[in-house]
C-alpha cells in the first residue's frame, strides 16, 4: 500500500509550468481533490501534509530542493515516520511516454533522471513506485534539458492534464494496497484515438467543362524550347 505520494518537479514561478513539473501538476491535482493544502515543513524540505483516505493516513509531498536533490526531502520524511521504500509512489515526468499517456512500475533504472538518481541515493534502494508521466522527447538528446525545462505547448498540457486525472481514478486502490489492480488501471487509462478526419466531397465537374477541356487547341503547338 502506498502511504508516501511524492510530486517532483522544481520550486519556483519560472519553473511551475514546465513539464519537469509534472509530478507537481499531480500532486497539486490530488491536494485540490481531497481538499487538503501542502504547507512548508522545514525538517522534510519541501511541502507537505497528512491526511486520511479511506481510514489510511497517507503523505503527500513535494520537494523544495530542485530536482537534483529529491531524495533529501524523501528520506527525511519516509526515514522519520518509518516509511518503507515500497509503500513510496513517485510521480514525474518521462521522456519516453507520449504526452497523455501515463505508466507505472515498480523498482528499476532512474534512466537519467536527476530527480530518481538521488532518491535512489538518499534511500540506498532503487525499490519504490513510480508513476511516470509522459512528456514525449524533443528527438535530439541535446534538446533534453532545454525540452524538459519548457512549457508543453497548449495542446499537449491538455492531454497531461488528462491523463492525471484519470491516473488519480487508481489512487484509492494505490491506498488499499491492491498495486496490480491499479497499475493495470493506469496503463488502460489511454486517451482516445481521434478519429480520422473525412475526406473531402469531390466536386463534380460540369458537363461544358469538360468539352472545353477536350477540344483541341486551335494554335497547335508552341515553339520548342532551345
Amino acid at each position: 500500500m502506498i502511504k508516501l505520494f511524492v510530486g517532483l518537479g522544481n520550486p519556483g514561478a519560472e519553473y511551475e509550468y514546465t513539464r519537469h513539473n509534472a509530478g507537481f501538476w499531480w500532486i497539486d491535482q490530488l491536494a485540490a481533490q481531497l481538499k487538503v493544502s501542502l504547507q512548508p515543513e522545514k525538517n522534510y524540505h519541501g511541502w507537505a501534509v497528512r491526511t486520511q483516505f479511506e481510514g489510511q493516513t497517507i503523505w503527500l509531498l513535494k520537494p523544495a530542493t530542485f530536482m537534483n536533490l529529491s531524495g533529501k526531502s524523501v528520506s527525511a520524511l519516509a526515514k522519520f515516520f518509518k516509511i518503507q521504500a515500497e509503500e513510496i509512489l513517485v510521480v514525474h515526468d518521462e521522456l519516453d511516454v507520449v504526452p497523455g499517456e501515463a505508466k507505472m512500475k515498480l523498482g528499476g533504472s532512474h534512466a537519467g533522471h536527476n530527480g530518481l538518481r538521488d532518491i535512489h541515493a538518499q534511500l540506498g534502494t532503487d525499490a519504490y513506485w513510480r508513476l511516470r508521466l509522459g512528456i514525449g522527447h524533443p528527438g535530439v538528446k541535446s534538446e533534453v534539458l532545454h525540452w524538459v525545462l519548457k512549457k508543453p505547448a497548449p495542446d499537449q498540457k491538455t492531454v497531461i492534464d488528462t491523463c492525471i486525472d484519470r491516473s488519480l481514478k487508481a489512487v484509492a486502490l494505490m491506498v488499499s494496497g491492491d498495486m496490480v489492480k491499479a497499475t493495470q488501471l493506469v496503463h488502460t487509462s489511454k486517451p482516445p484515438r481521434p478519429k480520422p478526419p473525412r475526406p473531402a466531397a469531390a466536386t463534380p465537374s460540369k458537363e461544358g467543362d469538360l468539352h472545353e477541356k477536350s477540344k483541341p487547341s486551335d494554335t497547335g503547338p508552341g515553339p520548342a524550347s532551345s
